[in-house]
């Protein structure tokens, strides 16, 4: 019977956590950069498929790795087997290397009974070292959205659909695999991506030209994005759909049953490849809930908001670089005031009012070993005494007490989430009605139109080829789906905001908020 903690985790789980944590003490111990050398030479030989070093080899394998001074560990002074026997036993005593005996490198009875060590590297301390290389590695500053994947995102789920109707257990393994990976690098990157956006944003106000460098591109790869977002996204979840009618118990029992981690019980594969396709599906067909969406709506939503951020912080440093209020000109006028001020005394009243600084507060304390520092000395020659900041900023003495009360406004909190939660579901019976008839044969309301619009700009964006001729394209959001399809001939549909005209286009809008889009 498994020991359980007070915090419901098994007794067993800390002693795990300490044991992995402790993987990572090479790279905060006082010789890091000579432990990062070491195993440096252990990933250089493991490429030459070199697996089992001795103190020597590893010195050899330095010599050469450090030869063209490439990797996260910088060259430094040549170690000795000698300096190197010491490194690698605390690795070993880490977790970090494996040790075993090797009983040939003795050449005489005296050598054969002192011990020779071979090391290799553990399992888990290999991945502790690529852990502690990714970091030092990465580039902080690659941000991007993964506006490929999208289309081999598409084909990979139509082979998904196509093996596990077929049977064929390795095909959908494989590609099941591939979608993961894809999906998870493509929210990985959309994350990284909006935080460097926001940390760009914060810093435009110091260093506006980072920005200005740089605006043009970030406009166009955001655009795009959304942009081809909304073409794929219906396409996304009608194959999602095709793959569900060939069956998901199916699908996930031939995955499981096809993947390597021999570790894991069956029942363990099948939940992790379950709750890989459900956070596959939820990534592209929104919910039965009334208003829920997708993820794939909520990253366009992002993006939209993005670009209009930009747009708006661009106007703002435009409007800077022509001569208009900025940090530099206001510190440059008020320097010019200090500079005018007829007296010390106007300055200082300046100073005040600009900086919201009050007169000094005279305090009166004894110093705690009066014998050492009498009342009666002067401050001039007494040693400084430390003062509460209770004391500096009230005049009163701190004492002990219940913490202040955190101000928390819920009921404004409150009413912003029942305000944006009641416009999400006008927007969505909007999209409701919408679907409920021909778009061309009744009159739309205001929201109605609103919605029909939001579907017309994410269907619009492939209407006008380079060459050739557009058969259709589709647009979904808020649980519908619009189609936009040629025709002979101009249409009109009639909006409460007035007529809008189609040349050769008719629409077709339909309910998408089931397993897939409706045909």
């Amino acid at each position: 019977m498994t020991d359980h903690r007070a915090d419901g985790l098994p007794s067993a789980v800390p002693a795990l956590w300490d044991e992995r944590l402790r993987l990572f003490s090479f790279a905060t111990a006082e010789k890091r950069a000579d432990y990062l050398r070491v195993l440096r030479a252990f990933d250089s030989a493991r490429a030459a498929y070199v697996v089992l070093l001795h103190a020597d080899d590893v010195a050899e394998w330095i010599a050469k790795a450090e030869a063209g001074t490439q990797g996260p560990a910088p060259a430094g002074v040549p170690l000795s087997a000698a300096e190197i026997g010491p490194l690698l036993e605390q690795l070993h005593r880490w977790g970090v290397l494996e040790r075993s005996y090797d009983g040939t490198r003795a050449a005489t009875l005296a050598e054969y009974r002192n011990r020779h060590y071979v090391y290799q590297f553990a399992q888990a301390g290999f991945q502790a070292y690529q852990a502690v290389t990714g970091v030092l590695s990465a580039r902080m500053e690659d941000a991007s959205l993964s506006r490929l994947v999208l289309p081999e995102l598409l084909a990979d789920l139509r082979t998904l659909a196509t093996a596990n109707r077929e049977g064929d257990a390795e095909r959908v393994y494989t590609t099941l695999r591939r979608l993961d990976a894809a999906l998870t690098d493509m929210a990985a990157r959309a994350a990284h991506f909006y935080l460097s956006l926001g940390d760009l944003v914060r810093t435009t106000e110091i260093t506006p030209e980072s920005f200005l460098a740089h605006k043009d591109a970030l406009l166009a790869h955001m655009r795009e994005f959304s942009m081809d977002l909304a073409r794929f996204a219906p396409r996304l979840a009608a194959a999602i759909g095709e793959v569900e009618d060939t069956g998901v118990e199916a699908l996930i029992g031939r995955a499981a049953g096809c993947d390597e981690r021999v570790l894991l019980s069956s029942v363990e594969r099948e939940t992790d490849w379950r709750a890989r396709w459900d956070g596959l599906r939820t990534w592209f067909v929104a919910g039965t809930e009334p208003g829920e969406s997708c993820e794939a709506d909520r990253l366009r939503e992002a993006t939209m908001s993005a670009i209009a951020a930009v747009l708006s912080l661009l106007r703002r440093v435009t409007e800077t670089r022509r001569g208009g209020i900025s940090r530099e000109s206001a510190l440059r006028h008020l320097a010019a005031w200090f500079v005018a001020t007829p007296t010390s005394g106007s300055a200082h009243a300046l100073y005040d009012a600009v900086f919201g600084l009050g007169k000094p507060r005279h305090l009166s304390l004894e110093h705690p070993d009066a014998d050492l520092v009498p009342a009666d000395r002067s401050w001039w020659d007494a040693p400084p005494l430390e003062i509460s900041r209770t004391l500096a900023e009230t005049g009163r003495a701190p004492a002990a007490g219940a913490p202040a009360r955190i101000s928390r406004n819920d009921a404004g909190v409150r009413r912003l989430r029942e305000a944006q939660l009641a416009a999400q579901r006008e927007r969505a019976a909007a999209a409701a009605s919408l679907a409920t008839g021909n778009v061309h044969e009744r009159v739309l309301d205001q929201r109605e139109t609103e919605v029909l619009l939001r579907l017309l700009d994410a269907a619009s964006t492939a209407w006008v080829p380079v060459s050739g001729r557009v058969e259709g394209t589709t647009g979904s959001d808020n649980g519908v789906t619009l189609t936009v399809r040629p025709c002979d001939g101009s249409t009109v549909i009639r909006t409460a905001a007035g007529l809008l005209h189609l040349n050769n286009r008719r629409l077709e809008v339909q309910g998408s908020t089931g397993r897939r889009a409706k045909r």
